[in-house]
């Protein structure tokens, strides 16, 4: 009797039960993490730790230009069809959002593999990031087969498949760079950076052979029920629904990512204006990116998973004109967030000096924790608004307000790093986070009346 209490819970409250399983491979992943970047640290230093950030920029491009958008428009019209139990059409969905989305990973991959050198060198200001662009790439046709089906779990509100995957992706990509690095040790030999991007591509490799086979797996057991549900709309109708929605999602996070691209190349580049030598400002900003940013993001292992599950949770009770079960989910994350942000502001506070010697052995990382603490409450809260604008059929205004903050951090990073240095940038995020919070808020305010 009492193993059958669990699967009932599961079943009435999918989307707790689904955020507690995405947090909690959220959090054994991140703390993985952990382990992998003081190992890197340790390995590569933090002019290395410089180098292997300034391919962010480069990662978050290409995945919001082939899977990002697409992923989110087959999360939204998997949850729509599934409340009219239309399975045909949600399969549909996600055959047509996967073909999309593969065309554009192949041209993206082909362009990034041949023009890697003037990518690295021009655009990055860094040549020696050109082989590791040219792995990276190699991995894109693998994320975008394992974003889309991730999409279609999310939009069935199961979180299992991409709860594993994500998990086995980073056991994999951790552990095939520490085996990388062990056995050149034991040959006395030394390891490029590029090793870490090879780590990438085998978790690709890893997640999307998972992801393949339980999507398999699903479509065996659906295949009966399907023939029940109602007709489902053409291929082409289908792949219009995608395209329209995926379309804009892609304008807006491909503006946003070219912002933070600029922001990323600039700020080693402002910190040479400032004063600084090529290594100290590779190094500098290899402690903020590769240090202290994982530590502060942290606890979004839980606000991300909040967030993934909210926009197709708030999409059916949007389809469903259900204004009070919107309201009161988003009243509820809102004060949870609230919440976690300010418990570990507090503790980063007063702890953040003796957490970068403790696990960077970085003064420099205590530093940049301490001051960036007070951040927290607005880097865990803005996802989740974002999110619920998004699930409400409001991209536009959530790209709109993401790019105001953008550009106004961006002012700081041109205008006051220069003069004083990181620590200009840092209150850049504070001042810009306030601002992305604020816009937000108000708009969620005046649709919903909360």
């Amino acid at each position: 009797m009492r193993f059958s209490i669990l699967p009932r819970i599961v079943r009435k409250y999918p989307f707790v039960s689904g955020t507690i399983l995405l947090t909690a491979t959220g959090i054994i992943s991140r703390i993985i993490g952990f382990f992998y970047r003081i190992f890197l640290s340790q390995n590569i230093g933090e002019e290395g730790m410089g180098i292997y950030q300034l391919i962010a920029p480069v990662m978050a491009i290409s995945f919001s230009l082939t899977c990002a958008g697409i992923q989110t428009s087959i999360s939204k019209y998997t949850a729509s069809y599934m409340a009219e139990g239309n399975k045909k059409s949600c399969m549909r969905i996600l055959t047509c959002g996967f073909l999309l989305s593969f065309v554009l990973s192949v041209l993206c991959t082909i362009i990034m593999y041949r023009y890697s050198d003037f990518i690295a060198g021009r655009l990055l200001l860094e040549q020696r990031c050109a082989p590791l662009v040219r792995i990276y790439a190699l991995s894109l046709p693998l994320a975008c087969l394992h974003s889309c089906i991730n999409g279609y779990y999310y939009g069935l509100k199961k979180s299992l498949v991409p709860s594993v995957t994500q998990l086995a992706e980073q056991l994999a990509r951790v552990g095939s760079v520490f085996a990388i690095y062990t056995y050149s040790a034991n040959i006395h030999a030394e390891p490029s950076i590029a090793v870490t991007m090879l780590g990438i591509l085998i978790g690709e490799i890893c997640s999307t052979f998972l992801s393949v086979l339980a999507a398999i797996h699903h479509f065996r057991t659906q295949k009966d029920h399907a023939k029940s549900s109602p007709p489902p709309r053409s291929y082409g109708r289908h792949l219009i629904e995608i395209t329209t929605m995926a379309g804009p999602l892609i304008a807006n996070r491909l503006t946003l990512n070219l912002l933070q691209s600029v922001e990323a190349v600039q700020i080693p580049n402002m910190l040479l204006r400032f004063g600084m030598t090529q290594t100290e400002a590779l190094s500098s900003y290899g402690v903020l990116t590769g240090m202290t940013f994982p530590l502060i993001l942290f606890p979004c292992a839980i606000t991300s998973s909040i967030s993934v599950l909210l926009l197709p949770y708030i999409s059916e009770a949007h389809a469903r004109k259900d204004s009070a079960k919107i309201k009161s989910s988003v009243t509820k994350c809102v004060a949870f967030c609230l919440l976690l942000g300010s418990f570990f502001c507090l503790l980063f506070l007063s702890a953040g000096p003796a957490l970068g010697r403790f696990l960077f052995h970085s003064k420099l990382a205590g530093s940049y924790i301490q001051a960036l603490s007070i951040t927290c409450p607005l880097l865990y809260l803005s996802g989740v608004l974002t999110s619920t604008l998004h699930g409400l059929g409001k991209p536009l205004r959530a790209f709109l307000y993401n790019a105001v903050s953008l550009l106004v951090r961006l002012l700081f990073v041109f205008l006051l790093m220069p003069r004083i240095g990181m620590y200009g940038y840092l209150i850049g995020i504070l001042v810009s986070e306030l601002l992305l919070v604020f816009l937000l808020m108000s708009n969620l305010k005046r649709s919903l009346l909360i």
